[in-house]
């Protein structure tokens, strides 16, 4: 969930309190659709999320990737950056906040119940089956403790979900329940310069699939913009159905703003253990959700308020 600074940057800006979202009625009133059915009547071939920064994919579509990952569909997790600039001269350097946020994307994936595996896309040949070289990540996704102080709901529930502990010993075949990952490594805060690559890349990737998400175009973010016209042209290039997840438009955006789509709204319901899992997944992204620095004056890119917005018993996407 990186995001650039500017000076008449909405973000920035005091964002909508969730108790707002809360008491407007026609969020409860959105037409409700089954999870595996959010892009349109159910197709085999799985889901695919792309993601702008690793954490988009969990705060927006956690709980469409968790009803997938129940039903045995195969899932494919596209990063397009690796999120390092996401604290722009902060105590860590972009090298090991890159590292750091694909552990923590790995670990949230573990929590909503897949085997996370990933590679890193290489140059795609839209003719082959293969993008890059599959490589398994670190089997040992570890215990997941929650940001601290606690907050809000974002507790820990004590039994972790996700695969049981491997040797690290890759012997077979990925099981079909499951979630890969892919990583384009675009330049974080620049993938709109990216964006033809990007289309081609995701071309491929979603070729295959049965439906796909993606951040919502209309994010007021450059890079969640990009990554939702790339996937947009990539999934209509593939005949791929297609929902939008919105991210930051909870923080910019008021109840009833003309500026959001809310002809095109619906509401996908979760099961409290979707809902359970998807706030832990959530409480992964320690990079997010805590001080670099302890102790020092250090932005937290997900403060609280901005968390509630990602715990409703429902999301909400696009289509």
């Amino acid at each position: 969930m990186t995001h650039e600074i500017a000076p008449a940057d909405p973000i920035q800006a005091p964002g909508t309190r969730e108790e707002m979202w809360r008491a407007w009625p026609r969020l409860t009133e959105l037409p409700r659709v089954e999870p595996l059915e959010a892009a349109g009547p159910a197709r085999t071939g799985g889901l695919v999320v792309v993601a702008a920064h690793p954490d988009d994919e969990i705060l927006g579509a956690g709980g469409l990737i968790a009803a997938h990952l129940d039903a045995g569909h195969r899932v494919r997790v596209v990063l397009l950056t690796d999120g390092e600039k996401s604290h722009p001269g902060g105590p860590i350097p972009p090298p090991v906040l890159r590292a750091r946020r694909i552990r923590e994307t790995e670990r949230a994936l573990a929590v909503l119940g897949s085997s996370a595996r990933g590679r890193e896309a290489g140059r795609v040949r839209p003719s082959g089956p293969e993008v890059g070289r599959v490589r398994p990540l670190s089997p040992e996704v570890g215990p997941v403790r929650p940001p601290e102080p606690e907050y809000g709901r974002l507790r820990p529930t004590g039994t972790q979900s996700g695969p049981p502990r491997s040797s690290g010993t890759d012997t077979g075949p990925v099981p079909p329940p499951g979630a890969e990952i892919v990583r384009l490594r675009l330049p974080d805060t620049e993938v709109a310069e990216h964006e033809a690559s990007a289309v081609a890349e995701l071309s491929a990737l979603v070729a295959g699939f049965g439906a796909c998400a993606a951040p919502w175009s209309g994010d007021v973010h450059g890079d969640h913009e990009a990554a939702g016209r790339a996937a947009a042209s990539a999934c209509a290039s593939a005949d791929v159905r297609y929902v939008e997840y919105p991210v930051w438009m909870w923080h910019w955006a008021r109840p009833d703003d003309p500026r959001v789509p809310w002809k095109r709204a619906v509401r996908v319901d979760l099961t409290p253990e979707r809902r359970r899992r998807k706030r832990d997944a959530i409480a992964c992204f320690e990079t997010q959700v805590r001080p670099h620095a302890p102790g020092r004056d250090d932005r937290v890119i997900l403060p609280p308020e901005e968390i509630e917005h990602f715990l409703r018993p429902y999301e909400v996407v696009f289509r």
